[in-house]
């Protein structure tokens, strides 16, 4: 009787210690680094909580998941990358849809260039191009041996070059939690050469590197570090060309797409506010770790909520657009034409559609 008991007695610790043993010593694929993050800006004064968002239209409903990023070509109708790899076509009223190609792959970044060739950022294929009539061409998938990892957003030069994110070598766009809960430089700034076909890096050692932005003037890109809360700037002039600075930081949220609009303004997405625990948790790998084998559910995540923020060339922010209900939400990226903002997400089955603020 008493051995009887006593294996009850064992075979139960062991089982209660099961969990502790699994959260603490279970392997993970992350290898955190610590970062003190700045206190989180309140949302107040030039991020001030409004409902402005809440009037946003839903185009498109239901006829595909995820269109992550969105592009509108010159005759005014919309392209979208679903999830499944498809790339669809709407009208300028988000009706009519059609498919124009697969990828077979998971398209994010579109980006027309002068030529009315859609390039795609792809994070399975790398960078694409693709013809009015569909056909597919895979531009790059390397630099030098190392592949991308994460094809994430793009943009065009007026000289034609290609720049585009590799958001993470380590981790792919089914992982991007892990690549943010490791907060290590996994992501990088790379440029394609039509011309010359040959692709360069031009910025290593990113956080998340995530949104692509080219100025109009054609002066500088921006590329978005989510992991940091903040936009870089890198310089194209000949007498700063290479020269990477802070654009803007500590942003009250993940910010995700940017995109070059009207009036020198560049509209950028923020995909969720500020996690309070993950900022906690930043300077705490371990604590990472552990959180990092938890159940997806309870681990920080995405919050319904949209935001979008307009700033000028000199990092200010000019525009402040929210909505905490989230109508269309998460916002994952923003297209400027014909006087209306085009909104994208990683989560919704539809684009929107917003009169640009004036």
């Amino acid at each position: 009787m008493k051995k009887s008991f006593s294996l009850v007695v064992a075979v139960t610790a062991v089982v209660l210690m099961f969990p502790v043993g699994y959260l603490v010593a279970w392997p993970v694929p992350i290898e955190p680094g610590g970062w003190n993050p700045p206190a989180a800006p309140a949302l107040e004064g030039a991020y001030a909580v409004n409902s402005l968002l809440a009037a946003t239209e839903r185009l498109g409903e239901g006829d595909g998941e995820a269109p992550e990023d969105i592009a509108v070509d010159l005759e005014g109708r919309v392209y979208g990358g679903f999830l499944d790899g498809r790339i669809a076509r709407w009208d300028a009223e988000g009706k009519n849809p059609e498919i124009m190609a697969n990828t077979g792959g998971r398209p994010l970044g579109l980006h027309f260039d002068k030529a009315g060739q859609l390039i795609i950022a792809d994070v399975k294929k790398g960078l694409l191009s693709m013809t009015p009539e569909g056909q597919l061409t895979t531009l790059t998938t390397t630099h030098g041996d190392r592949p991308f990892g994460f094809t994430d957003d793009v943009d065009i030069a007026a000289d034609g070059v290609i720049y585009f994110s590799d958001a993470s070598d380590k981790f792919d766009h089914t992982q991007y939690i892990m690549d943010i809960l490791e907060h290590r430089p996994n992501g990088r700034l790379l440029s394609y050469d039509p011309a010359t076909q040959e692709t360069a890096l031009l910025a290593d050692g990113l956080y998340f590197a995530n949104g692509v932005a080219v100025d109009v003037r054609q002066e500088f890109v921006l590329v978005v570090e989510t992991g940091k809360y903040r936009i870089l700037r890198y310089w194209l002039t000949p007498e700063r060309r290479g020269e990477t600075e802070v654009f803007i930081d500590n942003l009250p949220g993940f910010p995700d797409g940017v995109s070059a609009g009207s009036r020198d303004i560049f509209w950028v997405a923020i995909a969720t506010p500020r996690d309070a625990l993950l900022d906690d948790l930043l300077p705490r790998p371990f604590w990472r770790k552990v959180i990092a084998r938890l159940p997806e559910f309870l681990r920080p995540g995405v919050q319904r909520y949209s935001f979008v923020l307009g700033i000028n060339r000199e990092g200010e922010v000019v525009y402040n657009l929210q909505d905490p209900d989230g109508v269309y939400s998460p916002i994952t990226s923003v297209q400027e034409a014909n006087n209306f903002l085009y909104f994208g997400s990683i989560v919704e089955e539809a684009f929107g559609r917003f009169p640009r603020p004036e």
